[in-house]
């Protein structure tokens, strides 16, 4: 990887504040121009954790310093043999006397640093025991082989990967990675000097979230992973990917995806992530992870053994995770993501309720898995739905799906901060202020929104290239500014946490199948898909384009961290990666330098006091939200204009999935694991099932079907 300093010639070609001459000093917390109060409670109520490494590394030094200086030190023969004698055993109890000083040295903080708050962390934890209720485990433990090197590190330490090649961490914010094989669930790592460890509480008031999405990797799209659709013409989403996977046994058939699985994503991503000063990662995952039912060409399970592969890594790095259920049963938006183009059986349709009933087990599963207390620290936000489309739906029948989706995990979590993660609703495309409400004194809810440009239904917008300078971006950091600010902190006061779950830098909707396989740009331009052949201008535009995004944002996960290369060999959507952006210069290398950006630009002034309302995290009044105005199962499923209880259904007598939990080697080859991957113990209910006799129309493409009611 390449050095990415603090302070880089990049800068200067955006239109924000810069980065202060000192750059030792700007590692201190930023001041946000939307906080009324300008000392963050983080800053005055405790002085920053100092990084586990930061002494570690220091007494190592020494150490290695101190066994030069002896060897350097060995005594020159004198005349007297005698007096010679004396000065050796003299150097020798000074040196045993060093030696005692330096190990004290290492090992007290790393102690009382990692390991002794994560003997409290384990020690808080029991495995839980599900009951008699006869469960299934969905997929093979991860096995990870343990480190024979260093067990943590700092910029510059080395990285002994599982296959025993090595990369040198580049981390110049002050974070530490953590991965000790005799305490695989150590959480003392910390991704920078400005966010906390994972043992430690995430401030969501005074802490912003600077996160990347991990897109396309383990729910696949065209514009993402365009080679592997271009290898079989036709297909156009991972449902007829898979088809043809399967039938081409020469290449490896289905398990091709496996191969996919784990080479897009590597340890040294999340390495780099990390070192780009973010601090959280949103995992895209799909219900096939869990199990597949007949009928359903996903490759079944396989990747929950790297799901939880990529969440170690993050614990390894300091990073938190959005875990985002990307894909559920029936599609809840017909795009390629949902797994099915132009299919819409989630909560629409003959099938709708009966997909619903999949959907909420899969959560149900999902939750008993990241509340376990090895899991939790590293996944404290679960965004539960990606995009459902609620000019489908219908506000009043998705909004009953979120209250009951709520009261199954908080009876499975508890109530009030700690228990559980945050639950994430993403606003279907019709603002947060649309979510804001119905959710009054829930426990922990949060909105997320997707605030794209390349897909407004503007096809001949300004260009992005005005030059370098002032005046870079021709007056697309304003727009951003204007519309997104005052949008977050609305919503921050009504809704609680509040986040862009997916932005990106595209202006326009150039990119190769970014409008599906067979989908074309409506851009009136030129679409210039090759990044090596943009000049300064385009960079600078970019540069602060994307400034003025994550500004105004203040809390944000960019969609996506990596864009795979096309059959030609390059990236050809490159407004959508982070990592291309970050190597080529037009994404902030650190993000706390665009706090300021909408200033300079003439943006409008938004504050926000930098308080939630207590049951908003998990504080008093949590959980005492109202729900009889959505009642479960709905009163109405659109497309087939009946009642939930009128329709195809699923009785609940089937046998409960349970997510594996990894097993780890210890230095000493000793076997690893803690937990079951079932987090409440009187959760017993089974889980739904078709009903033995009954014939159910095709779950995924029941729009227009006849509807047989519901069968006894």
């Amino acid at each position: 990887m390449a050095d990415r300093p603090l302070s880089s010639a990049s800068f200067t070609l955006a239109a924000s504040t810069p980065l202060p001459a000192n750059d030792g000093a700007s590692l201190q917390e930023p001041q946000r121009p939307y906080l009324e109060s300008r000392t963050p409670s983080s800053i005055t109520g405790q002085a920053p954790a100092e990084s586990a490494l930061g002494g570690s590394t220091a007494a190592f030094a020494h150490k290695e310093a101190g066994s030069q200086g002896s060897e350097e030190g060995e005594p020159v023969k004198a005349a007297s043999e005698k007096s010679g004698k004396k000065r050796v055993l003299l150097l020798a109890l000074v040196g045993l006397i060093a030696l005692i000083v330096v190990v004290l040295a290492v090992m007290l903080p790393v102690y009382f640093k990692v390991i002794k708050p994560n003997q409290n962390n384990a020690e808080s934890s029991t495995s839980s025991d599900s009951g008699s209720t006869a469960h299934h485990t969905s997929a093979t433990p991860t096995q990870t082989a343990a480190p024979t090197q260093a067990t943590s590190g700092g910029d510059g330490s080395t990285v002994t990967l599982e296959d025993g090649t090595t990369f040198t961490y580049a981390n110049s914010f002050g974070g530490n990675w953590v991965a000790d094989p005799n305490d695989p669930y150590n959480d003392g790592a910390r991704p920078n000097s400005w966010t906390p460890p994972l043992n430690e509480s995430f401030n969501y008031a005074t802490t912003r979230i600077y996160g990347v999405n991990l897109g396309g990797h383990f729910v696949l799209e065209p514009f993402i992973s365009p080679a592997l659709f271009q290898k079989y013409p036709g297909t156009v989403d991972e449902w007829s990917l898979s088809i043809a996977m399967a039938a081409d046994t020469a290449s490896g058939g289905l398990d091709q995806l496996e191969e996919h699985y784990r080479t897009f994503i590597t340890e040294q991503d999340i390495a780099e992530i990390a070192g780009a000063g973010l601090n959280w990662i949103r995992l895209p995952v799909a219900f096939w992870a869990i199990e597949v039912w007949p009928g359903e060409p996903f490759l079944e399970k396989t990747s929950w053994r790297y799901i939880v592969r990529v969440l170690q890594w993050c614990r390894k790095y300091g990073l938190r995770v959005n875990l985002d259920l990307h894909a559920v049963p029936g599609s809840a938006n017909a795009y390629n993501h949902g797994g099915k183009t132009g299919e819409h059986n989630f909560l629409n349709g003959v099938m709708g309720y009966a997909n619903a009933q999949r959907t909420l087990n899969y959560i149900r599963i999902i939750t008993e898995f990241i509340s376990q207390p090895e899991w939790k620290n590293v996944v404290p936000m679960f965004s539960i739905l990606n995009e459902p489309i609620v000019a489908t739906i219908g506000q009043d029948t998705l909004r009953s799906f979120y209250v009951e989706a709520h009261r199954m995990m908080r009876e499975i979590t508890g109530f009030g901060e700690g228990n559980g993660p945050y639950i994430m609703m993403h606003d279907s495309f019709q603002g947060l202020e649309s979510l804001a409400g119905f959710t009054d004194g829930a426990d922990r809810i949060g909105g997320d929104v997707h605030p794209y440009f390349a897909f407004n239904g503007d096809a001949s917008p300004a260009t992005i290239d005005s030059g370098t300078g002032a005046g870079a971006g021709n007056g697309w950091a304003l727009r951003a500014c204007t519309r997104f600010g005052t949008m977050m902190n609305d919503s921050r006061v009504a809704l609680g946490v509040s986040v862009a779950g997916e932005w990106s830098n595209a202006w326009n909707d150039c990119g190769l199948y970014l409008r599906g396989v067979d989908g074309a740009a409506t851009y009136s331009g030129v679409c210039d898909n090759d990044s090596s052949t943009w000049g300064d201008g385009v960079k600078a535009g970019l540069l602060t384009f994307a400034s003025a995004q994550m500004d105004s944002l203040g809390d944000y996960f960019f969609w996506t961290w990596k864009i795979g290369e096309s059959e030609r060999g390059i990236v050809e959507a490159p407004l959508w990666s982070y990592q291309l952006g970050l190597r080529n210069g037009w994404m902030p290398t650190d993000p706390r330098s665009v706090v300021g950006t909408c200033a300079s630009v003439g943006g409008p002034s938004t504050t926000w006091d930098g308080t939630f309302a207590p049951y908003m995290t998990g504080g008093a009044g949590a959980g005492a939200a109202a729900a009889g105005a959505y009642p479960w199962p709905p009163t109405l499923i659109n497309g087939v204009g009946a009642a939930a209880t009128a329709l195809p259904s699923y009785t609940p007598t089937g046998t409960i999935a349970t997510l594996p939990v990894p097993t780890f080697t210890g230095s000493s080859g000793q076997s690893i694991s803690s937990g079951n991957g079932w987090f409440d113990a009187d959760d017993t209910a089974p889980a739904p099932t078709p009903i033995a006799g009954c014939t159910y129309p095709d779950p995924w493409d029941a729009e227009d079907a006849a509807n047989p009611g519901p069968c006894a």
